[in-house]
């Protein structure tokens, strides 16, 4: 395996050194974004990436690609809005074609509530400059012509919130990209290294320990998804996170016919065309906590119930593979990012299943708290502690469905 990964495309193997100024867990976007922000805007060279697979075997090699910053809080909306202008000029400043597309993003209105939560997010995101407005029937149809608008479906719908900066970005590319740039900058990445502990002195967290032996580290910054509660009690921090699976599939390619992102949050649906021609689908993450990495059946059957209602022409697609993922929820459905009770423990997590859309706008801002110790305003809202200070920031009338 060691032999394989000095030939690697995209970044160097290294002999695992006995100490780091910083060392990130987890070799996702964010993972890779965080340690490649950290030697672009801050010359922190002696950093390392800990990943217990292959880069991008989690969360960011899982999902389905959309990006969009229509949210509902102010606090998540700016947030994303960043996000979203880092991810435009992406492919220039890593060099790696990333094959970002902005069509349009519809999240579908089928009741008069749904519409009143549409007509808010709207006016949240206008006032803070980001292009998102309310259409009706008629102009979604122009829109999207391959939508039904009309009252066959059990759920007609009603109205959608229109959002022409989202688009769609090759995930993949997205980690390949941060680590190659990365490695370059000077940070060492180390795939198949799992951390097995986290030691403390006095309160500070001083280390990790792993399946490669220990690591002296002056930061450690936890990246993970699906195991963000485990790695924070390693560090002797509680999380509170649930984690859920969530399902998705892609059918056979097929000749460009949408032309938007849809979603429906009362459907609990999203779906979008690849530039390939495949039709990318998914659904809410599942009800129950676990960690299982089995499709089911039942995903399927609702899913293809509601997409033909929506989309007739999708009856005779074929559906080629479903996976599933992993998504850590908290209890406001908004991320956690910053300062823990254990100092040079930071922490990224609790981003249910719109993590990847954040990955850019993450790493700078991560990087900056762990380069200079202090919380950019950006992720300020959304520290570990808002949860013993009353101040949830309430996401979940944006993301009452995946996407």
């Amino acid at each position: 395996m060691i032999g394989l990964l000095r030939k690697h495309r995209f970044f160097r193997s290294h002999p695992l050194r006995a100490s780091y100024d910083a060392v990130v867990i987890g070799g996702g976007a964010h993972g890779m974004a965080t340690a490649y922000y950290l030697a672009k805007d801050h010359g922190m060279k002696n950093v390392a990436v800990v990943e217990q697979s292959y880069i991008g075997a989690g969360a960011s090699g899982r999902n389905t690609t959309i990006i969009r910053s229509n949210y509902l809080t102010p606090e998540g909306t700016r947030f994303y809005e960043a996000s979203v202008q880092l991810y435009k000029t992406l492919s220039q400043d890593l060099n790696f074609n990333m094959l970002f597309s902005q069509h349009g993003h519809l999240t579908l209105a089928h009741s008069d509530r749904s519409v009143n939560t549409m007509m808010e997010r709207a006016e949240v995101n206008r006032l803070l400059g980001v292009d998102s407005r309310v259409i009706f029937p008629d102009e979604i149809k122009e829109l999207e012509p391959m939508l039904d608008v009309s009252d066959h479906p059990t759920f007609p719908i009603l109205a959608a919130l229109y959002h022409p900066p989202g688009g769609i970005i090759r995930h993949d590319a997205v980690v390949w990209g941060y680590a190659k740039e990365a490695d370059r900058l000077g940070v060492e990445i180390h795939p198949y290294t799992q951390v097995t502990g986290i030691t403390r002195q006095n309160g500070r967290v001083t280390g990790i320990e792993t399946n490669r032996g220990r690591i002296s580290a002056g930061t450690v910054i936890s990246c993970t998804s699906g195991w963000s509660t485990l790695v924070g009690r390693l560090a002797g921090i509680e999380v509170p996170i649930t984690t859920h699976i969530l399902q998705a599939c892609v059918t056979e390619p097929v000749k460009p016919l949408l032309r938007k992102i849809i979603v429906s949050g009362t459907l609990h649906i999203y779906i979008s065309q690849s530039d390939r021609g495949e039709f990318v689908m998914g659904s809410e993450i599942e009800p129950y906590s676990g960690y299982s990495n089995r499709g089911t059946f039942r995903f399927i059957e609702d899913l293809a119930m509601h997409m033909v209602e929506l989309l007739p022409m999708l009856g005779r697609a074929r559906i080629l593979r479903q996976w599933t993922g992993l998504c850590d929820v908290s209890p406001d459905y908004a991320p956690i990012m910053g300062l823990t009770e254990a100092d040079g423990f930071l922490i990224d997590a609790g981003w249910g299943t719109y993590g990847f859309k954040a990955s850019p706008i993450v790493g700078k801002t991560m990087a900056e708290l762990g380069a200079t110790g202090r919380t950019p305003d950006l992720i300020a809202p959304f520290r570990l502690s808002r949860f013993y200070e009353n101040e949830l920031v309430s996401e979940r009338g944006a993301a009452a469905v995946s996407h």
